[in-house]
């Protein structure tokens, strides 16, 4: 026999679960007659990007939506790297829009669950307002545009770390080439900050910038690291135009210049032009240019090799250091004006007339040379240690301007009759001065006023006598 208290709970547990039966029984049917209710449509209290889109069909949703998109589409996208614009999209032109159908789909399955219970709950909480399912929206676009503009950034700007060589033999740097960083470009970063603001026009239409970086690389051997000698850096430059020089002449000017490139100057050394460009003549390779002899413009072996002197001479003012000997020409040279004032120009014409300077740095200087032949420019780069060491150098000053005198015509039997030959040109005379101070810290390391004269010049010419 079942006692009272067993037989009791027995029938309070039947009873519940008949109520729950029928309870389950009656929330199967209420949902299955909601979802009927509720076919293509979306069950009440659902909202898509904070929207209540309850009990809307998709067409409806579309409707919601429709301003939103609209003011999407009008909104631009500008890429910017290193302060240069790169390219502005506008939404329309990559093709922006809502994800509405993908929003839409993840939204219907609320109350449709395929686990009856999830089912049953679903039903019960959204249509008695008990719960809230948020649906958000998201961008789609076209991203090729974007790739290709930030693949053109990459190809223009992105270069591998470049490591230093230098090489030593006989006296001479035979193999140089300082190290030089390399560069990434951003690109993936850039890409992400693109699709996250894409993303972000759901909720702000402004107009808005990315800007692309950039990582420098860094080489993994320095100039500091190749050599023994102390050279690290460029530590000065001289620059000269020689426009308007004739072929002759600017043979010659390559050709001395080649005599300097690779030369190390020893630290405490004094360095002489003229011991380096070695023998001017024909039988090393010069040809015939004009220059200045005996106080006359004339053809002879080496013309133009003062375009040299000049050019190291503006390296050795830059750089700082101390001057031995220094010479200017005896008229003004045109050549050397296309670019500077009168006063930076330094004559040289061995063996008496020379440019010699000090190196007086920590380390020895290495000279590289080099000419942009396109536009006519010739280049004296010094590589060395830096120091502290300052230099002020004054804007040259023209005074006691002398007129050229009038040009002189000389009989040339040589030269038939009708034929005139010019050979010397015209130049005004004047006091060139500029000053040029060397400072470490407090200590004045080198000084000199320069006051170059230099005399008028009348043009000659030379006039055809012979039958």
């Amino acid at each position: 026999m079942i006692p009272k208290k067993t037989r009791r709970l027995l029938i309070q547990l039947s009873i519940g679960l008949v109520i729950v039966f029928t309870l389950s029984i009656g929330l199967f049917y209420f949902s299955q007659i909601t979802k009927k209710e509720l076919a293509n449509r979306l069950f009440p209290n659902v909202t898509i990007n904070g929207q209540n889109v309850g009990k809307m069909n998709k067409t409806e949703v579309y409707l919601v939506f429709s301003d939103l998109e609209s003011k999407i589409q009008k909104s631009m996208v500008n890429v910017v790297y290193e302060n240069t614009p790169i390219a502005t999209f506008s939404a329309t032109t990559l093709g922006a829009k809502l994800n509405i159908d993908d929003a839409f789909d993840k939204a219907y399955i609320v109350g449709r669950s395929s686990h009856v219970p999830s089912q049953l709950f679903q039903t019960v909480v959204s249509v008695f307002g008990l719960k809230h399912f948020e649906f958000p929206l998201k961008m789609t676009y076209d991203k090729q545009p974007v790739q290709e503009a930030l693949g053109h950034l990459s190809d223009l700007y992105e270069k591998d770390p470049v490591n230093a060589k230098f090489q030593f033999e006989s006296g001479k740097v035979v193999v140089f080439e300082k190290e030089d960083n390399g560069l990434h470009v951003e690109i993936t970063k850039a890409l992400s900050d693109i699709d996250a603001l894409m993303q972000k026009r759901i909720i702000d239409q402004s107009p808005a910038t990315i800007i692309v970086k950039k990582t420098v690389l860094k080489p993994k051997i320095t100039l500091a690291q190749t050599n023994t000698f102390g050279v690290e850096e460029l530590i000065g430059e001289g620059v000269s135009d020689y426009t308007h020089s004739i072929p002759q002449r600017i043979h010659n000017l390559l050709l001395g210049t080649s005599k300097f490139n690779g030369v190390l100057i020893p630290k405490g050394a004094t360095f002489s032009f003229n011991e380096t460009v070695g023998d001017i003549s024909s039988t090393t390779g010069y040809q015939p240019a004009y220059l200045i002899k005996e106080g006359k413009t004339v053809l002879g072996d080496g013309g133009g090799i003062c375009q040299v002197s000049t050019t190291l001479f503006r390296a050795v003012l830059n750089t700082g250091l101390p001057i031995s000997e220094y010479h200017s020409h005896a008229y003004r040279v045109g050549y050397y004006e296309n670019d500077a004032k009168p006063g930076l120009d330094a004559t040289v014409y061995g063996p008496t007339v020379d440019f010699k300077f000090v190196n007086d740095t920590s380390a020895s200087i290495l000279i590289q040379t080099s000419a942009d032949e396109e536009n006519h420019k010739l280049f004296f780069k010094f590589y060395g240690k830096k120091d502290n060491r300052s230099v002020q150098l004054s804007t040259p000053i023209l005074t006691d301007y002398a007129p050229a005198p009038e040009a002189q015509y000389q009989d040339d039997p040589t030269l038939k009759k009708g034929v005139t030959k010019q050979i010397d040109f015209a130049a005004s005379g004047g006091r060139a001065r500029f000053s040029y101070k060397v400072t470490k810290g407090n200590e004045v390391t080198f000084q000199k006023d320069f006051q170059n004269w230099y005399q008028p010049w009348r043009a000659v010419f030379l006039v055809g006598t012979a039958d």
